[in-house]
């Protein structure tokens, strides 16, 4: 087990990097957009590969930080089910995810997207729209992105029954906040719970 879980920080380790590097392409698309709003208002002049750099770039965010956003247990849950839950119901809940759904569906869409990406890079296949981009680069972001979440899938798998065999004291990597829908339920809980203090009454004067 110890030799998984070393496996699994090296996933994390992994996906924690690319997650950071990832946040600049943020700032690349902003920067991109906004350049090309001055440009095109103030010479009329504007290319089609501006346009499709920045998808380019959020398909990058959206595939690579996958993997980073399973890390960071931000994905999103079934709050009102789960919070009502114990951690060890969680963690089987969890384990039965991503053992018949997602690892299967990261599986899949790997085998489906890698030979796009290769008859793309071979063909040397370039966006229909006149002054694009060439296509294979943000074809390749298909396969990568669900490798790296497939990856964090092998992880989290490994960081959950290690939970179960009480190797680890959590089951998470990182606790995400607390979400919206929880939030009313928590306020709730403690207006329905016993005020414990007592009013003394006033004296009279």
């Amino acid at each position: 087990m110890q030799a998984l879980l070393r496996l699994s920080r090296g996933i994390d380790a992994l996906n924690e990097l690319v997650g950071k590097l990832v946040l600049w392409l943020v700032l690349a698309a902003v920067l991109i957009s906004a350049g090309n709003a001055v440009i095109r208002k103030a010479f009329n002049v504007s290319s089609n590969a501006y346009l499709e750099i920045q998808w380019y770039l959020f398909a990058g965010v959206f595939m690579l930080g996958a993997g980073y956003t399973l890390l960071r247990n931000a994905h999103v849950r079934i709050d009102f089910v789960s919070q009502r839950l114990s951690r060890r119901s969680n963690a089987i809940i969890d384990i039965l995810g991503l053992v018949l759904v997602l690892m299967p569906l990261a599986v899949l869409m790997i085998d489906l997207s890698w030979p796009l990406f290769m008859r793309a890079w071979i063909s040397g296949e370039v966006s229909g729209n006149a002054g694009g981009l060439i296509r294979w680069p943000v074809l390749l972001l298909i396969p990568a992105g669900f490798a790296l979440l497939l990856l964090q899938a092998v992880s989290e798998l490994i960081k959950r029954i290690a939970f179960l065999r009480g190797a680890l004291p959590e089951p998470f990597s990182v606790e995400s906040e607390k979400s919206d829908a929880e939030r009313p339920a928590e306020l709730a809980a403690v207006a329905e719970a016993p005020q414990t203090q007592t009013h003394k009454p006033a004296r009279d004067e």
